[in-house]
């Protein structure tokens, strides 16, 4: 049946089965569990979809399937999907214990974060004095750019972090939850640059009257939370998410910042955990390949793919490098044993999803261009693709490493 005979709703439908039949086959079929789990697989497949490649090489089959309706569409559940996977992700930070161990996780979490962000700046620098304001969104100011390129280098995924840790059989080890302290100071921290950086002077009141209005419902809704049964907490926890990401982005901070502030300042455990770890595993299944097809669908590359190919290796490059300096740091900083600072340096570097969503930011508050967008995509999934190989021959001649507590 041609394209032209086919409903909206029934576009709709061919991308979905598009959105989980490919990624599957590919994963499945090329044995990639190793070094590319599944969900690497779909993030990868949502920018081979995307107008760069796909659409570029089968301009009348892309715009037959994926036209404006149907994007929308695809757009609408990748909105509530990925609010609800930031939701999780703040939600998951264990910042109770954190604070006990918060000298050790200070000086390890700032290195980590430090070196990355000053590499990453610096290369943010050199795109500005390269190629003058292509790589730099229309909106954005050059502080805001080299900020947000220097953050970009430091994220660490902690959603992504669980499942390679788990799949490596440490996620409940000591070295894993030293690892999970390490990775939830990150987090907050590089939220709170991001917040920072999206500073919007003509909206200045309004994210005023936001921040009150947040922090006084924060406090009320704490107290009714601690108050109901579990089962209760589920049903309410949904709206207080989609109010506080509706008052993020209509203060200018963006819907997704809110998400995650929304569980951040939640108790986690008022939640069943094997519930919250399905509800996790549900959404990565079920929704958030969604948000991989409509994030593939932002990617170009106007300015050349030699180009953009350029700057994902000196992105790779900088984040790498700069993970590993800062751990060798804190390391030396703390007297680690040797090689402990490689293990942890590597397991840190994993990206994936926070980087997409971080990068996904930036293009929607124009600091960062289509182009440059891109090139964090890419660096996202090569830096998470070498995570699991660098890591593991390092875990098995550290045995003694897994089972210390920091």
């Amino acid at each position: 049946m041609p394209s032209a005979a086919l409903s909206t709703v029934e576009l709709f439908l061919v991308a979905m089965a598009i959105i989980f039949v490919v990624p599957y086959a590919l994963w499945r079929l090329g044995r990639t569990d190793y070094w590319a789990p599944l969900v690497v697989v779909q993030i990868v497949t949502g920018i081979l979809l995307g107008p760069g490649l796909f659409g570029a090489a089968f301009p009348d089959l892309f715009s037959a399937v994926f036209k404006p309706p149907v994007v929308q569409s695809l757009n609408g559940v990748a909105w509530w999907a990925v609010s609800l996977f930031v939701f999780i992700a703040g939600l998951e930070l264990d910042l109770k214990t954190a604070w006990r161990h918060r000298t050790e996780s200070a000086i390890t979490a700032g290195c980590a974060l430090l070196m990355p962000l000053l590499l990453g700046s610096a290369l943010a620098l050199g795109l500005l004095g390269w190629t003058g304001s292509g790589w730099m969104g229309p909106k954005a100011e050059p502080w805001q750019f080299v900020a947000g390129i220097g953050m970009a280098c430091s994220v660490t995924a902690l959603p992504i972090l669980v499942l390679l840790m788990e799949k490596m059989g440490i996620m409940r080890q000591p070295l894993g939850q030293r690892i999970l302290r390490y990775a939830s100071l990150d987090d907050i921290l590089i939220w709170t640059v991001l917040a920072v950086i999206l500073l919007d002077w003509a909206r200045v009141g309004r994210q005023v009257v936001f921040v009150i209005v947040f922090a006084l419902g924060a406090w009320a809704f704490r107290r009714l939370m601690a108050r109901l049964p579990e089962a209760d907490r589920w049903f309410l926890a949904l709206p207080w998410l989609a109010l506080v990401a509706l008052g993020a982005d209509w203060c200018g901070l963006h819907f997704m910042v809110g998400a995650f502030l929304a569980g951040v300042v939640l108790e986690r455990d008022w939640f069943d955990l094997p519930r919250l770890d399905a509800l996790r595993a549900n959404v990565l299944l079920v929704l958030m390949p969604v948000f991989f097809l409509s994030t593939g669908l932002r990617t170009q590359w106007d300015l050349g793919g030699l180009a953009v190919f350029a700057v994902t290796a000196g992105l790779v490059l900088v984040s790498v490098s700069g993970k590993l300096l800062g751990l060798a740091l804190a390391a030396r900083l703390q007297g680690w044993a040797p090689g402990e600072a490689a293990a942890v340096g590597w397991l840190l570097q994993t990206k994936g999803l926070i980087e997409i969503i971080f990068a996904s930011i930036l293009l929607d508050r124009q600091i960062i261009s289509a182009d440059t967008f891109t090139a964090l995509l890419l660096m996202a999934v090569i830096s998470t693709m070498l995570t699991v190989p660098m890591v593991a021959p390092r875990l098995a001649k550290l045995q003694g490493l897994i089972s210390r507590s920091g």
